[in-house]
């Protein structure tokens, strides 16, 4: 072939031509991929975040779903909430991994890291990424049972709550505090609703719902029904949080369901807890994003008021993650 120096001029011209345009293109790709890796530092590693939490109608589920509609709408996740029997089966879940985050009480909780109860062995998998707001027990019964205290249950059809749940864990536990087992009751396992239906329909004479204040199934029963609230002598539970020891005094307020005085009762603390497996770097961010998100947790649901960071670490349960730590060392490290 002949090579005439006006092809040859081409050429080069050509390839010099090649090699400017794909220097200008190579100065552009550097700042698209440094937007890339900002992008990804915003996201988790996991795809999903599933989140127990217990009856469609209590605080869990309520700040449950407002929580997850954060996490969604932050880190552009599948994150969404699941129904359950509450504490013992969120922990299950939690140990078979079908959960990546749960909502229990510390009573169920403890159960759990002990062995004991209703955990045959001591479940592993599972840390803590904070305390949260206390659970109150709330003993209600119909004015015509002509139950006033807690020694009034026996002979009686209670509600104890879901069974397996965190609250029928607090109804056993209280109850043997005083003597009695469910040889002396008969027990009817039910949730809010159903226990406030059973209230409400004559076939209960009282119901054990230990949840946040105010219970939403109760603020409905109020209406047009003779509630009545059986106090916790805080003596009586001070002898018997010396063995269970989640047991804090705490009271009713006044007007809470149109009680006219504070009532005295027992106390649970909840726990949000998390899959030991997830990296440090997804519980740090959701730890965060539970925080910079609590006045809309507040807004739904006003248990979540007394949810705060300075709180967070007191009564744990379980072991705190790695990414909860290094969150809250990072706030102590800014004051």
């Amino acid at each position: 072939m002949k090579v005439t120096l006006k092809s040859l001029t081409l050429a080069v011209s050509l390839g010099l031509s090649a090699m400017l345009i794909g220097g200008c293109s190579n100065d552009k790709a550097e700042p698209q991929a440094d937007q890339t890796a900002a992008v990804q530092s915003d996201k988790l590693e996991t795809k999903f975040v599933t989140v127990g939490t217990g009856g469609a109608s209590g605080p869990y589920n309520i700040i449950g779903t407002a929580l997850t509609e954060y996490y969604a709408k932050t880190f552009g996740v599948n994150a969404k909430t699941q129904t359950t029997g509450a504490s013992v089966e969120n922990i299950n879940l939690l140990s078979q991994k079908k959960l990546e985050m749960a909502f229990v009480m510390s009573d169920a909780l403890s159960d759990a890291v002990n062995g004991q109860n209703k955990f045959v062995t001591n479940v592993e998998g599972i840390s803590q990424i904070a305390s949260l707001y206390p659970n109150y027990v709330q003993i209600v019964a119909s004015g015509a049972s002509g139950i006033k205290s807690i020694e009034d249950l026996k002979g009686k059809r209670i509600a104890v709550g879901a069974q397996g749940s965190g609250v029928e864990v607090a109804t056993r536990a209280l109850l043997k505090g005083f003597g009695i087992t469910y040889d002396d009751i008969e027990v009817d396992y039910l949730g809010y609703a159903e226990a406030a239906d059973g209230l409400k329909s004559g076939k209960l004479d009282a119901a054990f719902l230990t949840s946040g204040l105010p219970n939403s199934s109760l603020m409905e029963l109020q209406q047009g029904f003779d509630l009545q609230i059986v106090g916790v002598p805080a003596d009586k539970l001070q002898e018997i949080a010396k063995d269970k020891t989640f047991f804090i005094p705490m009271d009713i307020p006044a007007n809470t369901y149109g009680n006219e005085t504070a009532i005295p009762t027992a106390a649970i603390l909840n726990a949000l807890v998390v899959r030991s497996d997830m990296s440090d770097d997804d519980v740090y961010k959701l730890t965060k994003a539970l925080f910079d998100n609590i006045e809309t947790l507040k807004s739904a649901h006003q248990a979540a008021n007394d949810i705060s960071v300075e709180n967070a670490q007191k009564g744990l349960v379980a072991p705190l993650h790695p990414g909860a730590k290094r969150y809250y060392d990072e706030r102590a490290d800014k004051k």
